[in-house]
């Protein structure tokens, strides 16, 4: 019985004083949040800047999405380019297998084969390059979005802590700033070789198919 009596005797509720919910009162109107829904113009900018960052990270979802598009396309075409030549120099080779047995003598033809891996590989190059070169525009894009975006986590941040003392002429600057700020750096040799190193190695690939065909055809 003693013991329920100091349970009782500890759960009994102490008031809040007045002054204390004044307190409360006080800081809640004064909180940047309730100064921004009081002001119009600041309200309105903060739901601006957000709605802009959702645009924003939605296109650079969309175009993270093109990157990965891209990549498989210049995956497959370079499987398509191998996969042909396999194809064309199992072709190739049997059919002079069958012109030696024959005695017949085809080296004067050697152009033809050769004419048709030559256009096979210039088309195949010109594919995978366009498709790189997309590739490295849209990276770029995605770059400047994700600048961008972080500038405007960065403003609202700053609005929301800041309330109404947050200058709004500040955010035309600031976007002026954020684009100034994204300077396009020129490519040099060694960035350039390394961003078309696919590419390259097309290239080196097709100058060594042109003479296999003529080797195939004679000898």
């Amino acid at each position: 019985m003693a013991e329920t009596k100091d349970v009782h005797h500890h759960l009994v509720e102490i008031p809040a004083s007045a002054d204390h919910e004044n307190k409360l009162i006080s800081a809640v109107k004064d909180h940047p949040l309730m100064e921004i829904s009081d002001s119009p113009g600041h309200l309105l900018l903060l739901k601006l800047l957000q709605r802009e960052e959702d645009l924003s990270g939605r296109l650079i979802a969309l175009k993270e999405t093109r990157l990965d598009t891209l990549r498989r396309q210049v995956f497959q075409l370079c499987l398509f380019f191998f996969a042909f030549h396999i194809l064309f120099f199992t072709i190739l080779f049997g059919s002079s297998n069958n012109n030696n047995v024959a005695g017949v003598t085809v080296c004067h033809k050697w152009w033809i084969p050769m004419t048709t891996s030559s256009s096979f590989c210039i088309v195949m190059v010109v594919l995978v390059h366009m498709k790189i070169f997309s590739y490295w525009k849209v990276h770029g894009q995605i770059l400047r979005a994700k600048t961008e975006n972080r500038g405007l986590a960065r403003c609202i941040q700053e609005l929301r802590m800041k309330g109404v003392s947050f200058d709004l002429s500040k955010e035309a600057n600031n976007g002026k700033s954020m684009k100034s700020s994204s300077v396009e750096i020129k490519w040099k040799p060694i960035t350039y070789c390394r961003r078309y190193l696919v590419t390259i190695c097309l290239v080196l690939a097709s100058g060594l198919v042109l003479p296999v065909c003529k080797f195939m055809v004679c000898y």
